[in-house]
């Protein structure tokens, strides 16, 4: 008994030093990077996560699991059995994952994950396998969530696998040839494989050739609509003068868009009509696609499913500060509505994402809204449209120039909490002169992405990605500062 006691003793030490070695030496290891591919269609697959996830709330059971987690995004493949080992009995000794679960035992399942490519288990890499949501239950309970479902209709869902979701693209008949690029990007990288509907609107006809073209290269079903009038006209409590006074002198001072009488339609309509549309009813997801945008990557799986599939609401790229004279009076007539309607905030917001200040002021960070997957029923909830009635009737679609894309951040950051927002950053993109570029290597040669890294937007000073990050607690990528 007593030899028996010597002989565990000196084991136990042993695996304290080597573990004690193992932690000296990752102090100073290089970054290893992934060669797996992404695959957000899962919560985390072993060595699969090229790209960072959103975090799991922090819990005891977690934060231990965190090193663990790290190194599956690094590569997992290249850590040899004896750190595996120490990690797995490091964790489970000092931040244990389960009190149920021994060190050996939770080593044994993350090593059979890796084998048969299953997800690790949750007790190992902190956070729970994704679940299909009850689709008969209301979205949440805070804020906007009490007022509306993630589906309209969860007794008919499509019987192939996918959800109710379209392209849909606001263009008028010039626009076909910058449009074209558009729409080919989408289907070569993404929709061939799934075929979803498109949808586009017009305050006009659309040209048979316009028609011709476009369904020739869609894969899914193509719809035309015109808008009606009245969603493309002045309301009767707008001063068609004053407007046009506002659109000279914007024109004098030389901001963008500032003159022109469409674009203010065209925002009005993006912020609280589009999702009105006869067209749009049979749907609860949209992709806002829009003319000269490229997708850089193949996208390998279906992302309005995994938005369904995993209770999101609003996912977007590119996050941007806007033009602060084309707002003066947004954010004073939102936080008067805010004032009127408290309860239609979300308990655990991200007012801090659009607010130094706790709500004082406008920071005028907001998503870019070109590109957008998000649930069409938010926009159909009372809280949205209460919204969107309450600026509407203040008149800065016309007085000022009030975009789509500030309305539907401020929306999203107020009245949905911070985990119903997703952060594409896997979809390579551009619209105009700012691109988001995965700058992983592996996953671009992968993925046949051709943007260039050097390019992406995420952490350049006019951006608001560093911002999001910091108020998501979002894991930053290695090396981001290099990319500023």
């Amino acid at each position: 008994m007593i030899r028996t006691q010597k002989w565990m003793a000196l084991l136990t030490g042993l695996v304290v030093l080597g573990t004690l070695m193992v932690l000296l030496r990752d102090n100073n290891r290089p970054f290893i990077p992934n060669t797996t591919p992404f695959n957000p269609g899962s919560a985390v697959n072993a060595g699969n996560a090229n790209v960072a996830r959103p975090p799991a709330a922090p819990s005891a059971a977690n934060t231990g699991a965190e090193k663990v987690n790290e190194e599956l995004k690094q590569g997992v493949d290249n850590v040899d059995e004896g750190k595996k080992v120490a990690e797995a009995i490091a964790d489970a000794e000092n931040k244990p994952a389960s009190p149920s679960k021994s060190p050996e035992k939770a080593l044994e399942d993350a090593e059979r994950a890796q084998e048969q490519g299953d997800k690790v288990p949750a007790n190992v890499v902190g956070d729970a396998e994704s679940k299909k949501p009850d689709l008969t239950q209301m979205a949440g309970s805070t804020g906007a969530l009490k007022y509306f479902k993630l589906v309209q209709d969860p007794d008919n869902q499509p019987t192939d696998g996918k959800v109710r979701g379209a392209f849909v693209t606001l263009a008028r008949n010039s626009d076909l040839y910058s449009l074209i690029t558009s729409i080919k990007g989408v289907e070569d990288r993404f929709n061939h494989r799934y075929h979803y509907d498109w949808v586009f609107l017009n305050d006009e006809e659309f040209s048979d050739e316009f028609k011709k073209i476009t369904s020739a290269i869609i894969s899914g079903k193509t719809k035309y609509g015109v808008i009606p009038k009245e969603h493309w006209s002045y309301p009767t409590f707008i001063d068609q003068q004053k407007a046009a006074e506002v659109r000279q002198q914007m024109k004098e001072d030389k901001i963008i868009y500032g003159d022109l009488e469409s674009y203010r339609h065209m925002c009005r309509f993006e912020s609280g009509f589009f999702w009105r549309n006869p067209l749009m009813d049979e749907y609860d997801w949209y992709w806002r696609v829009e003319p000269d945008t490229t997708i850089y990557c193949d996208l390998e799986y279906d992302l309005f499913k995994y938005m369904q599939d995993n209770n999101k609401v609003y996912g977007f790229t590119i996050s941007i500060h806007e033009f602060e004279k084309t707002i003066k009076t947004l954010w004073k007539t939102s936080m008067s509505f805010v004032k009127e309607h408290p309860d239609y905030i979300a308990d655990d917001n991200s007012m801090d994402f659009i607010s130094d200040n706790n709500g004082e002021t406008y920071n005028l960070c907001h998503y870019w809204s070109n590109f957008e997957i998000a649930n069409l029923n938010f926009w159909r909830s009372k809280p949205y449209v209460d919204y969107f009635e309450h600026l509407d009737k203040a008149g800065g679609f016309f007085y000022e120039r009030w975009g789509d894309a500030p309305i539907h951040s401020i929306a999203a950051s107020l009245f949905l909490p911070k985990d119903k927002i997703h952060y594409f950053e896997d979809v390579g993109y551009r619209h105009g002169v700012y691109t988001q570029c995965p700058v992983n290597s592996d996953y671009r040669a992968k993925h046949k992405c051709y943007c260039d890294p050097a390019k992406d937007f995420t952490f350049k000073g006019y951006s608001c990605g560093k911002k999001w990050h910091d108020v998501f607690d979002y894991p930053k990528m290695k090396g981001w500062e290099d990319y500023q």
